[in-house]
């Protein structure tokens, strides 16, 4: 199976402390490497999990809160000084694209590299990056600013031929596709070999969800129903919903709900208020709700 792996960079919140830095993560998806948020200290914490920054071909930004985006200018000229020549694609809400061109401008002339800017429309669940193998979509979030999430989910592939079968039954290579496709094979005697002894299926598609800064959402579960992986921000325990209500955050105990109503696979908890020496009060209330929840922390390597 082609690895699918979250790399965890920084999970705290709005405050860098000497324990957690802010926002951003790296999804490995079979040979790409895309970054999600970009917190000041990113290419620090880039450079103690060994991931190579030439390697990461685009940026999602969740919202224009600095813990989440002050580090993507200073990545954008590390890259141009690192001999980058191909494009770097940055999704992120709109208002974030003429501000990108105008720091550009003043510190980055002369890069040898293209910075390709898509505005995500926050308020709508659409798909916003498509290839072979993978689509990336944009989740609608509650926060004091326009946010969003963003779902990465593998497309399914065909069923896995069975090699010893295709030659048991002389069955032509140029036929082999079809079979993939679903069809079943008649041999020369009239005889109907089904699909199913000719093939074993395909391994289930994965998902990651990633839901950065938001108050809790009831109706959240239906966007990120079943994915293997969710991240759900818990900068608050439950003796503190008031502010989380306050400021736009959810509890652990919310983000395990979203997750148990979700039916999803695990729950990875991040986004921590500084207030918090011990994260494990955080943990504690969200398992009783949902069992399986870790907590996300810097140098983490999540495998789906």
């Amino acid at each position: 199976m082609e690895p699918f792996k979250i790399h965890i960079l920084g999970c705290g919140s709005a405050l860098p402390t000497l324990k957690h830095h802010t926002s951003s993560q790296v999804v490995e998806v079979r040979s790409k490497l895309m970054m999600v948020d970009c917190g000041e200290g990113t290419q620090v914490q880039l450079r103690k999990s060994r991931i190579g920054f030439t390697r990461i071909q685009s940026v999602f930004i969740s919202h224009l809160h600095g813990d989440h985006c002050f580090g993507l200018m200073g990545l954008i000229s590390t890259f141009g000084m690192l001999g980058r020549t191909s494009p770097l694609h940055v999704y992120a809400p709109g208002e974030l694209g003429p501000m990108l061109k105008a720091q550009m401008e003043m510190f980055c002339q002369g890069l040898e590299y293209e910075v390709v800017f898509h505005a995500v429309d926050t308020t709508k669940c659409q798909v916003v990056y498509e290839d072979k193998s993978l689509t990336v979509s944009s989740i609608p979030l509650d926060h004091r600013i326009a946010c969003c999430g963003y779902l990465f989910r593998e497309k399914p592939t065909l069923p896995h031929i069975k090699r010893d079968m295709i030659d048991f039954y002389h069955i032509p290579v140029c036929y082999i596709n079809n079979i993939k496709n679903g069809a079943d094979w008649t041999t020369e005697e009239g005889d109907v070999i089904p699909n199913a002894r000719l093939t074993t299926p395909a391994e289930k598609a994965r998902a990651y969800a990633y839901c950065s800064d938001t108050r809790y959402m009831p109706a959240l579960h239906r966007m990120v129903e079943g994915v293997d992986v969710l991240y759900h921000e818990s900068t608050y325990d439950t003796p503190n919903e008031g502010r989380a209500r306050l400021y736009y955050h959810s509890t652990a105990r919310q983000a395990a709900m979203v997750a148990r109503d979700a039916h999803v696979g695990k729950l990875v908890l991040g986004h921590y208020s500084s207030r918090y020496e011990d994260e494990k009060v955080l943990l504690i209330e969200a398992k009783k709700v949902f069992s399986n929840t870790l907590l996300g922390q810097e140098g983490q390597v999540i495998r789906l």
